[in-house]
């Protein structure tokens, strides 16, 4: 049959088979064509084939390519960290500000800024000054690009063969970048920052100009920044005219200008500048026939303080000025402080002497301590135990874990929402995902309950921990926020203080509670004054009152609690015995910061202590070191016994037998001027009897013959003696008898009791309960 149908049918449809064959064809020229062109490049390649020495050389160079581009990442992210530190604006702004500090009572107590007519250019400064820095700071600066690597391996070399630092292997050019950019802080993250920035400068100034930010910069002691106001501060000069001998003293002060300081110590200033002179000679500037006059004729510095100057405070008082007179259009100003030079020196030395006593076997090297007003009047702040080896402010700017400090936001925002002291809770350990608390004893809780004012007490985690699950973790971090404290994260653990706070904003969230829930906002100014004696800011005028912030129950039933603490718990070395205290004590996981916040009705102070560089102490807890520094510092800073009470607590005893003598005083008064002209009639020449003499009328008589003796055997002619009180006269004539006396016959006035209580030393209490005391 024919298939001529089909046939004429096929031809009409898509060639099946000529796609086929296509495809085949197409696949066998390109796998051919691949073929040849892989083989092509074999054979291309194959000429740069190595083998032997070459072969490692290049494979050598591949890896250091590839380790190259890994490390040049890995800068990078070093990098990023410093130069965000930068702001040029701020740090090379010389002269907006120039600003005169008063203390409280308006005396001068320092200077911090730059005047515009201060400047000195690099050509003023005499050139054996600068030869006398090269030649001790960085004699290669001029051939280095930011570090010197040579001389860094020089100090640590010399280091090593002296067993000490005695040589510092920062260039000055490392210093000018801390100086300008980041916080004295020591710590690694510091140092790879000031590597960087070293760069950037080099890249930026010219070497001159970066001598001279480190002429203008640098603190030289005594408060001094830069070398001009050194030299007006030390020799009473410009630097225009220090001599040989004064560059060298000078420059001895850059590497310790607290230890070399020729006002602190003398002969080590002169030692210094000897060593100076010798490095002169040594790097070639000078011959030592030149510098042996200023070896014989030594510098003699002039005497240009009175006082401690009070650093840690003016320093940040120059941050507060700066925010406060930021847009008034003035730059040169004179500012009233809220500082009491007798609580700044009773804080420094309550905080270097405690540490020096108790920190050393113990590994604490550092602290801090802040002490305000309930109304956060800042009186003392200290921002560590050495100014001249490191101006970083720790009071200000350190951001260390508060430990159980942290618990009053955690309680109060649980009583807020209806806990009481009295509640009870359980000693429990509650998960919050993969972890749970433990106390300071390592346990997870006994599960026993009890009222939740001694869990406070005892600074149980457990409970803290429960009660930030209980009553929202949110309200907790609101709790600070409203308080002032910022920054803090919301963990598992926040109840246990694993966020870092500063020292003043720790204690000034404490201050709210003293203050009768009204918010504390820490201030050191007063009021401003400009150039022409104006007053163009005043602290009551330009500040809106500050808002309650937390009910009055609220306050008392923190009050009572922390004064639970001070009682029978953590803080016992607190309690002072003329009035009540409040408080709470912190300690951080594995012992790196310690803490005491704590408050009578008149003063709130903190203290920290720990270690700059995050190293552990050994065991010290906020019930110890922190807590006898605080006692030491309030023991004196209570002159009087008019002492506000505390909300929520009863007044103490010793106070109400204060007020009842003191008001036994006054009526006893009353009566002898009603009886006893002499006290009527002061103005009319008549001599005045103190009727508020804590010297008894037996003593002052036998003193008065003791004299009268003495006069008799000197032959000098005698005084006449006033006639002595008849029996029966009121009290008052010849000297009140109650004067000096207490309302319960013991002997002491207003000042007498505080004046034990400087002495008394520490009340001894049991171990703290509870971890991160």
């Amino acid at each position: 049959m024919s298939d001529w149908f089909f046939k004429e049918r096929r031809d009409q449809l898509i060639n099946w088979m000529g796609i086929d064959s296509w495809i085949d064809s197409s696949l066998a020229s390109t796998w051919q064509g691949l073929q040849e062109r892989y083989n092509a490049a074999s054979s291309f390649f194959a000429r740069f084939r190595l083998s032997g020495w070459k072969r490692v050389a290049n494979e050598l160079g591949s890896e250091a390519l590839t380790l190259g581009a890994g490390g040049f990442v890995l800068m990078y992210a070093l990098a990023l960290p410093a130069f965000l530190e930068i702001d040029e604006n701020k740090a090379l702004n010389t002269g907006k500000y120039a600003v005169k500090f008063l203390d409280r009572n308006g005396r001068e107590i320092g200077q911090r800024g730059i005047l515009h007519n201060d400047a000195i250019s690099l050509e003023d400064i005499p050139d054996h000054m600068i030869k006398a820095t090269l030649a001790t700071e960085d004699r290669r600066f001029f051939e280095h690009f930011g570090i010197d690597p040579l001389g860094t391996g020089r100090a640590l070399l010399e280091n090593a063969r002296a067993g000490e630092t005695v040589q510092g292997g920062s260039s000055i050019t490392q210093q000018v970048a801390k100086n300008l950019f980041l916080s004295s802080e020591r710590s690694l993250q510091r140092k790879v920052k000031e590597l960087f920035l070293s760069f950037w400068l080099e890249s930026r100034f010219s070497k001159r100009e970066i001598l001279k930010l480190y002429f203008d910069r640098a603190y030289m002691g005594g408060g001094a920044f830069g070398v001009e106001a050194a030299a007006q501060f030390y020799f009473g000069k410009s630097i225009k005219s220090v001599t040989l001998a004064e560059s060298a003293v000078l420059a001895g002060l850059f590497k310790a200008p607290t230890k070399y300081a020729p006002h602190i110590d003398l002969p080590a200033a002169r030692a210094r500048a000897n060593e100076v002179l010798t490095n002169m000679v040594e790097a070639g500037y000078m011959t030592a026939g030149q510098v042996h006059s200023a070896r014989l004729n030594p510098a003699n510095p002039i005497e240009t303080r009175t006082a401690s100057s009070p650093d840690w405070f003016l320093d940040w008082a120059f941050e507060e000025i700066q925010r406060v007179a930021e847009g008034r259009g003035h730059y040169v100003l004179t500012a009233r402080t809220t500082i009491d030079l007798n609580l700044q020196q009773a804080a420094e030395q309550a905080l270097t002497s405690t540490i020096r006593q108790h920190g050393r076997n113990q590994n604490a090297r550092s602290g801090a301590l802040v002490s305000m007003e309930p109304d956060g009047a800042v009186r003392a702040l200290v921002g560590g135990t050495d100014y001249g080896e490191s101006q970083f402010n720790r009071a200000t700017h350190a951001r260390r874990q508060p430990g159980s400090s942290f618990k009053l936001y955690v309680y109060a925002n649980a009583v807020e929402r209806g806990l009481t002291p009295k509640s009870i809770v359980r000693d429990v350990s509650v998960g919050c995902g993969n972890w749970s608390p433990k106390n300071y004893d390592g346990g997870g809780g006994g599960g026993g309950s009890m009222p939740a004012g001694i869990a406070f007490a005892k600074s149980l985690n457990t409970v803290a921990v429960d009660l930030s699950l209980k009553y929202d973790r949110d309200r907790v971090l609101e709790m600070t926020r409203r308080l002032g404290v910022e920054g803090v994260k919301k963990t598992c653990s926040m109840a246990l203080g694993d966020t870092g706070i500063t020292p003043l904003q720790h204690t000034a969230a404490y201050s709210t509670f003293a203050n009768d829930g009204i918010l504390t906002k820490p201030y050191a100014i007063l009021d401003i004054t400009n150039s022409r004696g104006e007053l163009i800011y005043t602290r009551d005028r330009d500040e809106p009152p500050a808002p309650r912030v937390l009910s009055r129950r609220v306050v008392e039933q923190m009050n009572q609690m922390m004064h639970q603490v001070v009682m029978e718990g953590t803080g016992r070395r607190a309690q002072l015995d003329f009035t009540y205290t409040a408080g709470k004590t912190g300690t951080s996981s594995s012992y790196r910061d310690a803490w005491f916040v704590g408050f009578t009705g008149q003063y709130v102070t903190g203290v920290w202590i720990g270690n700059d560089d995050y190293r552990p102490m050994n065991n010290v807890t906020g019930g110890t070191i922190p807590t006898l520094a605080w006692h030491s510092y309030m023991s004196v800073a209570h002159t009087n016994m008019d002492i506000p009470p505390i909300p929520g607590l009863a007044v103490h005893p010793a106070q109400i037998a204060e007020r009842q003598r003191l008001e036994e005083q006054k009526r006893l008064q009353v009566i002898a001027q009603r009886d006893n002209p002499i006290y009527t009639s002061p103005a009319a020449g008549t001599q005045q009897r103190r009727s508020n003499s804590l010297m008894s009328d037996q003593t002052r008589e036998a003193l008065k013959r003791v004299a009268q003796a003495m006069r008799t055997a000197a032959g000098l002619p005698g005084e006449t003696a006033p006639a002595a009180p008849q029996q029966g006269s009121p009290p008052g004539q010849g000297g009140p008898p109650a004067a000096g006396r207490r309302a319960d016959g013991t002997s002491g006035g207003a000042g007498t009791l505080s004046s034990a209580t400087v002495t008394s030393g520490a009340t001894a209490g049991t171990s703290p309960i509870g971890d991160r005391r």
